[in-house]
């Protein structure tokens, strides 16, 4: 519902942003979006600025940046001078995380590849894949410095 003075209602703003109303007052709660004025029946009207802010947190969490990235990040935004090495600092730190996070998918894509590539055409009784399911795997395993098909290499070369 939107209203006379430009403000909108929690349900037009979760409309025009795509972002559930529950996730908007979950945004409220943790100071990342400020509280909107009320209408005099309790109702939350948002402004713009609530507008621009929401769209801002969606925008950084669909990029990854976790709640307390955003809140560092929305900080800066507010500040006069947009101190960009602080913002550039932040960012670097999530492309660091991103870049690690890719690579352990890498390597969980190539074991599970060659799982899936050791299982018979669904025939046999003993499944590779069911199997290796039930190995506990140190996490660093799955690292792409230890892939199975580098480990099949080093017991060639033994």
């Amino acid at each position: 519902m939107n209203t006379t003075s430009g403000c909108l209602a929690i349900g037009a703003l979760s409309a025009r942003t795509g972002c559930k109303v529950e996730t908007i007052r979950f945004y409220e709660r943790e100071g990342l979006l400020p509280a909107p004025a009320r209408s005099s029946g309790g109702y939350r009207l948002y402004s713009g600025d609530h507008l621009k802010r929401l769209t801002f947190i969606r925008r950084a969490r669909a990029l990854g940046f976790s709640i307390d990235e955003v809140r560092k990040l929305l900080t800066l935004a507010d500040e006069r001078r947009r101190p960009c090495a602080e913002v550039r600092l932040v960012a670097g730190t999530h492309l660091q995380d991103v870049r690690v996070k890719i690579a352990d998918l890498r390597a969980m894509e190539r074991v599970l590849r060659d799982t899936v590539a050791r299982c018979a055409a669904g025939r046999r009784a003993d499944c590779a894949l069911i199997e290796a399911l039930y190995r506990d795997i140190p996490n660093h395993a799955l690292r792409p410095t230890d892939s199975p098909a580098r480990r099949r290499k080093n017991r060639r070369a033994d």
